[in-house]
């Protein structure tokens, strides 16, 4: 039989081991039951010693709008990662909106993240859910309201930047009389939106308001408008079905006018890839609901807080054309962007 060996000769694998485990997490490259172990910690950490986290995704977005799949698409994977038990819930009108947020207090939930497209109507039960305990993030909508309506955090893009950003590049396009089409008034984002390319834009911004909840009622006013009005050379939209639906008015009114727009999506890439649209600016969604619940768990588990608490976390403005769409376009269709 052999003799086991002495106990210092286990001492330099030992240390190799160590060194080994030490480099695995630097580089965090590692595999194996290194990187096992760091995930049943990451598990342990978002459990937080209570249970599963819960946490609520509330917006204003309308039904089958495909810029609220990616938001969502983005909040699944946090969600997954952080061990989070994610419920999405929707409401177009500011009043259901409010009374999804007082549900989800009801339900005892660890976190929440809420659009702010009207503010003043989210400032009650935001205040309801700090009373009760309940930490809440923004996305989306909101910017320049959110740390007044008294959320933790904010993850989307400027809108009054993108806005001045679209204007300036109108101007290096030679346009010279836009057609800013809101597809909800009194958004206070899309408002923005218009308000930023009028005030960089030299030619003439025209505001035009439609009914976003019927496409065909879209497609006959921005038609309508074209018609009336040859010297409109551009139609700037606020969604990527928006900017599809312009494409169809400017062919049917033949006035010659150019698609530019804010957000896209794979049917957008398309149609920037092939030319019908000029731009997209993209806020990526994606990113804005992954960020938005992630943010919950690392401020649960950690007491993070992205920004310091005191700027917004800005995820666009990003400018997709004909030069650059090759390079969104596989994740977009992974439906992704």
């Amino acid at each position: 039989m052999n003799n086991p060996p002495p106990p210092q000769a286990s001492s330099a694998p030992v240390r190799g081991a160590a060194v080994a485990a030490a480099v695995c997490l630097l580089l965090a490259g590692c595999s194996g039951s290194g990187g096992a172990r760091l995930d049943a910690d990451a598990n342990a950490a978002g459990k937080a010693g209570s249970g599963r986290l819960k946490v609520a995704l509330i917006t204003h977005g309308g039904k089958g709008d495909d810029f609220w799949e990616l938001v969502q698409k983005g909040a699944r994977v946090a969600a997954a990662k952080d061990g989070i038990e994610l419920t999405y819930a929707n409401d177009s009108d500011p009043d259901g909106q409010a009374e999804l947020v007082r549900d989800a207090i009801r339900d005892k939930v660890d976190g929440i993240a809420v659009t702010l497209a009207k503010p003043q109507a989210m400032k009650g039960p935001v205040a309801e859910a700090k009373a009760a305990g309940i930490p809440v993030v923004g996305l989306n909508s909101g910017i320049d309201a959110w740390r007044s309506a008294g959320l933790l955090q904010y993850f989307g893009q400027d809108e009054g930047v993108a806005g001045r950003a679209v204007g300036d590049k109108l101007d290096g396009l030679k346009a010279a009389h836009a057609l800013c089409v809101i597809h909800e008034r009194g958004n206070v984002a899309l408002e923005a939106r218009c308000a930023g390319v009028k005030k960089t834009f030299t030619g003439e911004t025209e505001m035009l308001y439609v009914d976003g909840t019927d496409m065909a009622a879209v497609n006959a006013s921005i038609t309508a408008r074209l018609r009336q009005d040859p010297s409109i050379d551009e139609v700037v939209t606020m969604g990527a079905q928006f900017a599809l639906a312009a494409v169809e008015s400017v062919k049917t009114a033949g006035n010659g006018a150019r698609v530019a727009t804010f957000d896209l999506d794979k049917d957008l890439v398309k149609a920037v890839r092939d030319g019908d649209v000029q731009f997209a600016v993209d806020q990526q969604p994606y990113l804005q609901g992954y960020l938005a619940v992630d943010s919950v768990w690392l401020y649960k588990t950690n007491g993070n807080l992205s920004g310091g608490g005191v700027a917004p976390v800005l995820t666009g403005p990003a400018f997709v054309t004909k030069t650059n769409v090759a390079s969104v376009a596989r994740f977009a269709a992974a439906g992704t962007r």
